[in-house]
């Protein structure tokens, strides 16, 4: 049996990249929510608030711990599988990952240790600036990987050189250039947001489960009321962060706004879909459409005229439906998180949120779709940019290794599948367990919510 080297390598490189993309949101996310949890603490001394963050503290560190190890292993797939790419690319994509290790991954953990086991060891002020650190450090990790993947999508400031054995590759011309291309500040915004509904998300699930259950009530309520005013300034900056991403997409990258919007013609008044169904056979869009509304959001007018797919051609095209399907469930997913969030801010208003049960079961669900929604917007710009591997340099099948063989890929996927489903199931074991056990444990913490200050260590004055 003949094996695809490509279509499985892509397979391989797809599944550790999703699977490990389900953990750095949720501690970015529930960074911003330590941040601001222990905040309170530390302004008003009430021990609620050091309760809320410390019990939050055992479920990001839970997250944190298999996103750092499920994102090692895609480095290593770039020499196995993609050799072809690196030799390419390694001038250029080495510098952000580089600066990722040095300037964000070094931060996180260097104050990783403080966070999880600083209580009553260091003063109330330096453990908050510890989950400061541990926080900007998870952005800054997120923002050297969006910067190399930016530059794959809308590449800059390079030249190609090739070497006496004929291989040509990419170097760099100008840095800050390259870290600022022309794509990456719109998609680490949005990245970054998505990242922050789905952290605050899971805190609104679990503390609806123990509002359901009427167990650690005062925790979940404070709790959620905060989540939730994160997941609603949040969920409405995603409309923005959204709009300037599709405005830059229509700009460096059309045949992807193309597919995203199943657009065959160019034309003005080109409509907007609210949902529909791409026929790539006929280049047809069959949907429920708003006439003009991707010319009016593009141009502010419905005379501004949009690229089509016939601009594209068709050896060059991305697989328009499955794009166009990845991106109308994110933005529906994103209008559902809105609508949520600001009905339920209604009902807090006017003190019914509480009392609405089926308002927490939805919450305790909703838990799985800014992962879904996450994973489809990723799904989004990376199968959009097809087939190119770096666009208009490289195609992805001119990346792959050329000493690998379909049975080792295969065999790889296998081996990769069968460690990640134990991953995922200690995390989950890890989690049930602790969300289970609550914060019932932390009722032993020190009357005063923290030990006295002159028992502790001052990093700085014990030098």
């Amino acid at each position: 049996m003949s094996l695809d080297v490509e279509l499985l390598s892509r397979l391989q490189f797809a599944f550790t990249i999703m699977f490990h993309y389900i953990f750095p949101p949720f501690s970015i996310g529930m960074g911003l929510l330590l941040v601001i949890y222990e905040t309170m603490f530390v302004v008003t001394k009430k021990p609620i608030y050091e309760k809320i963050t410390r019990f939050w503290i055992k479920i990001f560190a839970a997250n944190f711990s298999v996103g750092v190890a499920t994102g090692i292993v895609m480095e290593f797939e770039f020499g196995t599988n993609w050799a072809t790419y690196s030799r390419f690319v390694g001038d250029i994509f080495g510098s952000p990952l580089a600066a990722e290790g040095i300037f964000a991954f070094f931060l996180e953990s260097g104050f990783l240790a403080i966070l999880l086991f600083g209580w009553n060891r260091v003063s109330k002020g330096m453990h908050l600036f510890s989950t400061l650190m541990v926080f900007v450090g998870s952005m800054m990790s997120a923002f050297w990987i969006v910067v190399a993947n930016s530059w794959q999508q809308t590449p800059v400031a390079y030249r190609i050189v090739t070497d006496d054995s004929g291989y040509s590759r990419a170097v760099i011309t100008d840095f800050w250039a390259m870290v600022f291309n022309p794509s990456s500040m719109a998609r680490f915004e949005h990245v970054l947001v998505g990242a922050f509904i789905q952290g605050a998300f899971l805190i609104l699930s679990v503390s609806a489960y123990y509002l359901l259950k009427k167990k650690y009530v005062e925790f979940g309520k404070t709790s959620f009321k905060i989540a939730l005013g994160v997941a609603t300034v949040a969920s409405l900056l995603q409309l923005v962060t959204g709009d300037i991403s599709a405005q830059v997409v229509r700009k460096f990258q059309p045949a992807k706004m193309a597919a995203m919007e199943g657009l065959y013609e160019t034309r003005s008044n080109a409509p907007l879909y609210i949902m529909g169904w791409v026929d790539e056979e006929a280049e047809e869009t069959k949907g429920i459409y708003i006439p003009g509304g991707l010319s009016f959001l593009s141009f502010g007018t419905t005379e501004g005229v949009i690229k089509g797919l016939d601009q594209v051609p068709k050896e060059d095209r991305p697989p328009v439906n499955a794009v166009f399907q990845s991106y109308h469930i994110m933005v529906a997913l994103g209008m559902f998180f809105i609508g949520l969030n600001l009905f339920a801010l209604f009902l807090m208003w006017r003190k019914k949120l509480f009392e609405k049960r089926w308002m927490m079961k939805i919450y305790v669900g909703a838990v799985i779709l800014p992962v879904i929604a996450n994973q489809l917007g990723w799904l989004t710009a990376e199968r959009g940019r097809q087939p190119w591997l770096v666009q208009g340099l490289l195609r992805t099948s001119e990346g792959i290794s050329k000493s690998v063989t379909g049975p080792e890929v295969l065999t790889s996927i296998i081996l990769f599948f069968i460690v990640y489903v134990g991953l995922f199931l200690v995390w989950v074991y890890v989690l049930d367990k602790e969300i289970k056990h609550g914060p019932v444990h932390l009722e032993d913490a020190p009357a005063a919510g923290y030990s006295k200050e002159e028992h502790m260590v001052d990093p700085f004055k014990d030098l």
